[in-house]
């Protein structure tokens, strides 16, 4: 979709250029990485080699005599509580007794460079009792513990209708999904500042700067309002900056040597030094009539969470809720249970659960067209929800609910000419190297739908704060979100112009200090909230201008409007631009919660968990070489629920991006494990999909305004990632006719399926 940029035109549904767009193509944007201080030390982390081991003893002695080392730090050293967590504190700052994965920290120092803090950890001498780990989800129940809190992080069933009924015709399977890093481009880094009040100041990259902050001062033995965490250049995120990195051992370094200290991951520790996206293995059986109409859905998803629960119990919860798809499905019996294991810890990542499920659910689609040997788009065609059904879960869908017009949007585009991208050898599959015979080389098409929930869910109290300030000609607002790269700093200035009309507009850097908290750029959620309560301040700013310009003019308020930057009454008697109006500041702040959500009955899984849900669909068109089992995507389209795009230019690239990660799960990214320990923890052997493996991706908006949302809008960076894995998958077996029950898709997978992974 082409975006014609109006440079006239500032408020909402125009595709203005982001503020840091320059500066972040010429190199002159900040990042955390970037951060630096005049007294400055560095800071690193000695991490366990080993998946499951008792440590013995730590021996720090020789590393303490290198010079230039500042401090060394154990368990033994920390001024607070061991245990830190996203939403249980169960994970060590440092380990004491036993390391659960390879990566958790043992011990920490600080030095005058980060090559005397290398040498420093090569002299730490940690004697350990090597254990066998637990790597098997599935023996997890009944296995040895891993973790004092147990195995089982949390178990949630769903029973909807009668879940005893049987279909004219059944399809089952069993589906599995590799863990996916997020793969951002800044590696985690921060710097944490010693104050003159006795607290710290923390700068660093994050997603949620008040959910870092409430973790903070137990483990600091601060109180709270010592503690500050600043948003430091994110360089990416995708749910990968939602726990810990460098946060707490910046902090504990900090305060012990009394001077700021930079902590910032080489490549191979970012590997091991945040959590990814949990793998599954899914039971599905799906029972339809012989007209295709879904009658029953079953479903059984099994997550491993590694050792520690961050953010598993919601992932669990959204694994559940989504797992039967937008399809009207009107009994259904589905169980998600999350586990512990030594594998890597695995959180938070784009789409959060429902990935997992939308390969599973459309797999199975497909699989019921075919065995009614009709069209996979129709059958999801005639099953997909709309708004006045009710999700298993018995929650009535009373929003706008595009799915099928996503799906129609999806397919409309034209398809492409066959082989007229094959002109030359780098458009085969296999690209340049010319590996490819022509007359092996099968083309395939597949779709896909899902969704997801916007926002918090199962009775989570959500909300968010903005305060505006207009002083003198500048408009300043202060609100605590953390900018990704999402284009939060765009929508903001785009909102305040539409209800105030002013383009100075200064979003000032956030952090936990000037204002309360906005909660995490996550679950799709800053547009939906923080955007509504934005524009909920202006409005308040607004109604208090035409209040003093009435009490000036001796007017009603009522008589008074608000066009184009300025208070004017309906015969232009009084004309005055707003930054007049009030020689002292004018500051309005707002508070705003979404509906009331429930939790989920512990028997039943029925209940009023979820705020709203964005819908996706997509189409997938791929080549694949049949003998050498490699694939190339030659297109995809997508059709999208948005409620109302704001800035246009900016929900085409999170639909693209989202869909290249869903292409990358689908055909090259996992995290290899092997006895728990990552296998290849670099770009040059975990790889994602380069501008040469992007297909053109074209795009049709589903504007649906939804009423709550500002001025309509949903969030849109989490939905394209769903539906674009299972859409490639499909394609590859409509090309191939394998099964191909696992993602990613391995070349050995198609050319030696008998022996493929």
């Amino acid at each position: 979709m082409k975006i014609k940029l109006r440079t006239s035109k500032h408020g909402v549904g125009e595709s203005l250029t982001r503020p840091d767009a320059v500066d972040k193509v010429i190199g002159d944007f900040e990042y955390s990485s970037d951060l630096t201080h005049l007294d400055m030390l560095w800071g690193a982390t000695l991490r366990s080699p080993h998946a499951s081991a008792r440590i013995l003893s730590i021996d720090t002695n020789a590393a303490k005599q290198l010079d230039g080392i500042a401090a060394i730090l154990t368990s033994e050293d920390l001024p607070g509580q061991q245990n830190y967590g996203l939403m249980t504190p169960d994970q060590p700052l440092l380990c004491s007794d036993y390391v659960r994965f390879e990566g958790d920290p043992v011990a920490v120092v600080a030095g005058k460079d980060t090559e005397t803090c290398r040498k420093a950890l090569d002299l730490i001498r940690v004697e350990y009792e090597v254990l066998e780990p637990l790597t098997d989800p599935e023996q997890s129940e009944t296995g040895p513990s891993v973790h004092p809190d147990g195995n089982v992080v949390r178990k949630v069933p769903i029973v909807h209708g009668n879940p005893d009924l049987i279909g004219d015709v059944i399809v089952e399977g069993v589906y599995e999904m590799g863990s996916q890093d997020q793969a951002f481009l800044g590696p985690e880094s921060g710097m944490a500042v010693p104050a003159e009040d006795g607290g710290i100041d923390l700068y660093v990259a994050t997603q949620g700067l008040h959910q870092d902050q409430v973790q903070l001062p137990p483990c600091l033995n601060l109180p709270p309002e010592k503690v500050r965490v600043h948003l430091a250049g994110v360089g990416g995120a995708f749910g990968g900056r939602e726990d810990w990195s460098v946060h707490g051992h910046a902090c504990i370094l900090a305060l012990h040597t009394g001077r700021p200290v930079k902590m910032s991951y080489l490549r191979d520790e970012s590997f091991v030094g945040h959590l990814h996206r949990h793998p599954a293995k899914m039971w599905y059986q799906h029972h339809a009539d012989l007209n295709g109409k879904l009658i029953k859905v079953e479903a059984r998803i099994l997550l491993d969470g590694g050792p520690y629960a961050s953010s598993s119990v919601s992932v669990a919860g959204n694994a559940a809720r989504f797992a039967c798809g937008p399809y009207v499905v009107p009994n259904a019996k589905v169980e998600a249970t999350v586990v512990r294991t030594n594998n890597h810890p695995n959180g938070a990542m784009r789409g959060f659960g429902a990935v997992q499920a939308c390969f599973a659910h459309e797999s199975q689609m497909d699989k019921l067209a075919i065995a009614l040997n009709m069209d996979p788009l129709e059958i999801r065609r005639i099953n997909v929800i709309s708004k006045g059904d009710r999700f298993p879960t018995g929650q009535l869908v009373d929003v706008p609910a595009p799915v099928r017009e996503c799906l129609d949007a999806a397919a409309a585009f034209p398809l492409p000419p066959e082989g007229s991208d094959n002109l030359d050898s780098y458009g085969l599959p296999g690209g340049a190297g010319r590996t490819a015979e022509r007359s092996r080389i099968r083309r395939g098409v597949g779709y896909a739908v899902g969704y997801k929930n916007i926002a918090y869910a199962e009775g989570y109290d959500d909300d968010t704060r903005a305060r505006v300030e207009l002083n003198g000609e500048k408009l300043n607002i202060i609100c605590a979100v953390a900018e990704l790269g999402q284009g939060f700093v765009t929508i903001v200035r785009q909102i305040a112009f539409e209800v105030l009309g002013l383009l100075n507009v200064d979003l000032k850097p956030a952090n936990t200090s000037d204002i309360g908290s906005a909660g995490s750029s996550a679950a799709s959620r800053q547009t939906y909230m923080s955007g509504q309560v934005i524009r909920m301040a202006c409005e308040d700013l607004g109604d208090k201008l035409r209040e003093l310009c009435a009490e000036q003019h001796g007017v009603g308020a009522g008589t008074l409007s608000i066009r184009e930057g300025r208070v004017v009454s309906e015969d232009r008697a009084i004309d005055v631009p707003i930054t007049k109006i009030s020689p002292q500041p004018v500051v309005l702040e707002r508070q705003y919660s979404h509906r009331q959500t429930t939790g989920l009955d512990p028997i039943t899984g029925q209940g009023n968990p979820d705020v709203s849900w964005l819908f996706a669909a997509h189409r997938a068109v791929v080549d694949v070489d049949l003998d050498l089992g490699l694939v190339r995507v030659v297109q995809l389209t997508c059709g999208q629920d948005v409620g109302k795009a704001i800035n246009p230019l900016s929900v085409i690239g999170q639909i693209e991006g989202g869909s290249s990660q869903g292409l990358g799960l689908a055909v090259m990214e996992e995290v290899l494990l092997k006895d728990g320990k990552v296998q290849n923890g670099s770009f040059t052997d975990y790889l994602i999909p380069t501008f040469a493996d992007m297909p053109p991706v074209e795009i049709k908006m589903i504007e649906e305004p939804e009423e709550g949302a500002p001025y309509g809008a949903k969030g849109v960076g989490e939905t394209p990632s769903l539906c674009s894995t299972p859409a490639v998958a499909a394609a590859i077996r409509a090309a191939t006719g394998l099964e191909l029950p696992r993602v990613p898709i391995k070349a050995q997978d198609i050319a030696l399926p008998a022996q493929g992974s």
